[in-house]
């Protein structure tokens, strides 16, 4: 993994890169082997101690447990991309704390070929209201303790995006 400093925004944008795992999207737009890199957002959302998960139903990550989000749409900020994905994903609304990290995905195919990139980035928030229920795209979701989390067998970087959300909520609740 690398790391690289965003000196206009203050933050690191981590890049890993990973081997063939994903598969192409789904509104027309071309995610395998794309043009350009791909925006999307995600969110580490808490109601108390609790994180919510969801399990991916489509690719990329079907049957994985990962943080909700999706694709930013054309004309669509970040923070209205991730309300939008979260409602749509899971039936709830959310207010947004602040912006968690940038996060760099590049997986190559067997020859070497740019597969799918995608720039992420990773908020935290809260629930406000709604139930709680998979719809489109996910098939389970749920709020998790952090010891629960371990036992679900997130990809490490989703435990460490919710260990840095956790951090920046905490110091901005001492802020107050």
């Amino acid at each position: 993994m690398s790391t690289y400093r965003c000196t206009r925004a203050g933050l690191n944008i981590e890049s890993l890169n990973l081997d063939n795992r994903f598969m192409a999207g789904e509104n027309g737009m071309r995610r395998q082997y794309p043009e350009a890199p791909i925006i999307g957002v995600g969110g580490v959302i808490f109601r108390d101690a609790s994180v919510l998960l969801v399990k991916r139903d489509q690719e990329p990550g079907k049957g994985e447990w990962s943080l909700p989000g999706g694709v930013v749409e054309l004309g669509e900020t970040l923070t209205d991309a991730l309300k939008r994905e979260i409602r749509e994903e899971v039936s709830i609304n959310i207010e947004i704390g602040g912006l968690v990290r940038l996060l760099e995905r590049i997986f190559h195919d067997r020859q070497k070929r740019v597969q799918y990139h995608y720039v992420i980035a990773d908020y935290w928030g809260w629930m406000i209201s709604g139930k709680l229920r998979p719809e489109s795209d996910v098939s389970d979701a749920r709020f998790v303790t952090l010891n629960q989390l371990q036992k679900m067998g997130t990809h490490h970087l989703v435990e460490e995006t919710i260990r840095m959300a956790i951090a920046r909520r905490t110091s901005q609740d001492e802020g107050k």
